[in-house]
């Protein structure tokens, strides 16, 4: 790991809320035990039914999480910003890899097995309270986007999803096609496109190729019926 991959994963590791579950020395046994892996657009990070899991930290850039549907079709689910963490471990009988990770942009990812993961707990074994804590935050935001899908129309879903995003992207930049926007909350690219322009010529959002800048963050929130 290089000078400038570990400053930064040590950035990121001691802002994340689940690692301060697992006391003050499990920052330097992740930094240890992990490896910085630099992918480009389009790369996969993980398989969705893949055997081998563990944890994926995201140091730079965007990753697109997709899921199987029915019908054989992989359809695009969210998206990671830069420090969120994404995994799963079969320690306590948990299964395969529950999505696929691709690239949209290049980044850098941390990546952490279930093997370090067992090395790392012979000297910080409440590393597994913090993958513990992990699982319950993506749970935690899985119901979330669960209870939206159902209670919001569509114009609110989206500028719900819309606010989430930028909340937690730099600059407020969310890295997505309005055809992806509209995947993730279910909407075809015209309905999308619809409501996007609406946001737009309200002054919510700026519009340009394959970006978009949330400009009144509040706006949104409104617009959500929040």
């Amino acid at each position: 790991m290089s000078p400038d991959d570990r400053t930064l994963a040590e950035a990121c590791l001691r802002r994340a809320e689940w690692v301060r579950q697992g006391g003050d020395d499990l920052v330097g046994a992740l930094l240890a035990h992990g490896r910085v892996v630099a992918l480009g657009p389009g790369q996969w990070v993980q398989a969705e039914g893949d055997d081998e899991t563990g944890v994926l930290v995201l140091l730079d850039g965007v990753l697109q999480l997709y899921c199987q549907a029915p019908g054989d079709r992989e359809v695009l689910i969210g998206q990671l910003p830069p420090g969120a963490a994404l995994g799963q471990t079969t320690r306590f009988g948990g299964g395969p890899r529950l999505v696929t990770a691709i690239c949209r942009t290049d980044s850098r990812i941390l990546q952490v097995s279930d093997r370090a993961l067992t090395r790392i707990a012979h000297d910080a074994p409440r590393v597994w309270e913090a993958v513990a804590a992990l699982l319950y935050i993506q749970l935690r935001n899985l119901l979330g986007v669960v209870a939206d899908m159902t209670a919001l129309p569509p114009r609110e879903r989206l500028a719900r999803r819309l606010e989430l995003m930028a909340r937690a992207a730099p600059d407020r930049t969310v890295h997505a096609t309005q055809q992806a926007l509209g995947e993730m909350v279910g909407l075809t690219r015209k309905t999308a496109n619809a409501h996007l322009a609406e946001f737009e010529r309200a002054g919510l959002i700026r519009r340009a190729y394959g970006v978009l800048t949330v400009v009144d963050p509040a706006g949104l929130r409104r617009m959500a019926g929040e």
